[in-house]
């Protein structure tokens, strides 16, 4: 059975001051390696420093840019510092009008990613890399896109053949861009977010059609989804 070495002496079960320090160093680099990672996603936050973008540019080749209030979103750098999972589809209890008006009201103090109108046409306003706040759930906020359509929860004409085809078809570039599985788990009612007391879409909401739009678009040739 072997002897118990002295402090420092680095021999026999003993731990020599030489090997603390160096075990000590190599914490602070794993350390410093791992916070490097909250820094790199913070960066756009600190004093003069603004992530470059370009006014009016959209994320969707389809959709038309109108800004919403910066009071209603939140600057972020998605997926890169919060990954986005989820898709979130709202009806605006309203005109396609009202709902820009609302959106773009820093009062309003909510908005969607997007709005899309009975005819199909699509509206940007806020991009996918910034928080919208049109979840009611922060962490549903961070993780999601969100998706107005105009109308109304309790008249399911409303949502019109041309609404729905331009809504999968946005739906399907946004899950092929960021990896999100088209089925129901990850394309959701806003009624189905934790804490959420809306009701939207709505029982009138066709969700096998709509899943069927998604997935046909998701697997179109790339012409068709230019």
């Amino acid at each position: 059975m072997g002897t118990k070495g002295t402090a420092g002496s680095g021999t026999g079960t003993g731990i020599s001051r030489r090997s603390v320090l160096i075990g000590g160093a190599v914490t602070a680099v794993g350390t410093a390696a791992l916070a490097r990672d909250p820094l790199k996603r913070a960066w756009w936050r600190l004093p003069g420093v603004e992530k470059p973008r370009t006014p009016g540019a959209v994320d969707y080749a389809r959709a038309e840019w109108a800004a919403a209030s910066e009071a209603n979103w939140r600057r972020a750098d998605r997926p890169d510092d919060y990954g986005i999972d989820r898709v979130v589809i709202h009806v605006t209890q309203g005109s396609f009008s009202s709902a820009v008006r609302a959106f773009q009201d820093p009062g309003h103090r909510a908005a969607a990613h997007y709005v899309v109108r009975k005819d199909g046409h699509v509206t940007q306003m806020i991009r996918e890399l910034d928080v919208a706040f049109h979840a009611g759930n922060r962490s549903y906020n961070e993780r999601s896109v969100g998706i107005e359509h105009e109308g109304f929860v309790e008249r399911p004409q409303d949502f019109t053949a041309a609404m729905y085809g331009a809504s999968a078809r946005l739906t399907a570039a946004i899950c092929g861009r960021y990896g999100i599985p088209v089925d129901r788990e990850h394309i959701i009612g806003h009624v189905e977010v934790p804490g959420a007391d809306h009701t939207d879409p709505g029982r009138g909401w066709d969700w096998d059609r709509y899943l069927k739009l998604v997935r046909r678009a998701a697997t179109a040739p790339a012409s068709e989804k230019a």
